[in-house]
C-alpha cells in the first residue's frame, strides 16, 4: 500500500520508517521511506497544503502507481476542555471553519449560499481503529485560514460547529486534493495550544509532535493493515 502523509515530517519519520530519500516533484518534494509511505510537508494553510497534496497524488496517478490512503497529520490547536494540551485527536469529519461569506445575519458557510462543500469525512472503520490504537480523541477537525486567537472567536467557532475538537490550516485543503482523485483521507492532529487567547508562552509544541511521533509508531500497524474497501 503506498500511502501519501503530508505531516511535520521530522516528528513522524522515525516512527514510520526511518531514513527517508528526497523525490522531487513539480511543486512538491516527497521523502521517501523504505516501507512504502511517502511524506510531504505540505506547507501552511489550507490553498498550499491543496496545491502540493494535489501535485503529489497527480504524480503517482501518472506514474500508474496511485495511492490508497492519504494522512494529514501536525499539531493543532484544541478546544477546552474537551481537548487540553498533548492529546490526540483524529477527525471523523474535516471541515472548513471559515469558507463563506459574512453579513449582516453572521457567517454564512459556502453550503448555504448555494455552492461547494465545507466537510470532508474520512472512512468510519479507519477512524475508530486509528482512535483506538492510539488512544485518540475523535470529533470535527477544523480548517482555518486565520488562526483563532480571541475567546470571542472561539465561542463562535465552538457555536458553529459544537463537535470541534481542535483548529487547525491544512486538512481541508489536504481533504480536497484527495477527493478530486477519489482517494479516502485521514486527519490526526497532536493538540499543542488553547483555541481562544494567543499565549505563546502557553504554548506546548515539543510535547505535542513528541506525542504525534508516539501516535505514528502505534498506528503503522493500522495503516499498514487497512485498505479502502474498510469503510
Amino acid at each position: 500500500m503506498a500511502t501519501a502523509v503530508p505531516v511535520e515530517r521530522d516528528a513522524v519519520a522515525q516512527a514510520l520508517a526511518g531514513p527517508t530519500r528526497e523525490v522531487r516533484l513539480a511543486g512538491a518534494t516527497l521523502h521517501r521511506t523504505p516501507r512504502t509511505y511517502d511524506l510531504l510537508a505540505a506547507g501552511v494553510g489550507p490553498a498550499l497544503a491543496a496545491a502540493s497534496t494535489a501535485a503529489a497524488l497527480t504524480s503517482a496517478a501518472l506514474a500508474g502507481a496511485p495511492y490508497d490512503l492519504v494522512v494529514s497529520a501536525g499539531i493543532a490547536g484544541g478546544f477546552a476542555p474537551d481537548a487540553p494540551l498533548g492529546s490526540l485527536v483524529v477527525a471523523d469529519e474535516i471541515t472548513a471553519a471559515d469558507l463563506g461569506a459574512q453579513t449582516a445575519d453572521g457567517f454564512l458557510p459556502v453550503t448555504e449560499l448555494g455552492f461547494g462543500t465545507i466537510t470532508h469525512r474520512p472512512p468510519c472503520a479507519l477512524v475508530r481503529q486509528t482512535a483506538t490504537a492510539t488512544g485518540a480523541r475523535t470529533g470535527a477537525v477544523l480548517t482555518v485560514s486565520t488562526v483563532t486567537g480571541t475567546a470571542a472567536r472561539a465561542a463562535a467557532l465552538r457555536e458553529r460547529h459544537p463537535r470541534a475538537l481542535a483548529e487547525a490550516m491544512e486538512g481541508f485543503g489536504v481533504a480536497e486534493a484527495a477527493a478530486a482523485h477519489g482517494t479516502p483521507v485521514l486527519e490526526i492532529r497532536a493538540v499543542s495550544n488553547a483555541v481562544g487567547p494567543r499565549d505563546r508562552a502557553a504554548w506546548r509544541i515539543g510535547a505535542a509532535l513528541a506525542a504525534l511521533t508516539t501516535a505514528f509508531g502505534k498506528l503503522t500497524p493500522v495503516l499498514e493493515s487497512w485498505t479502502p474497501h474498510d469503510r
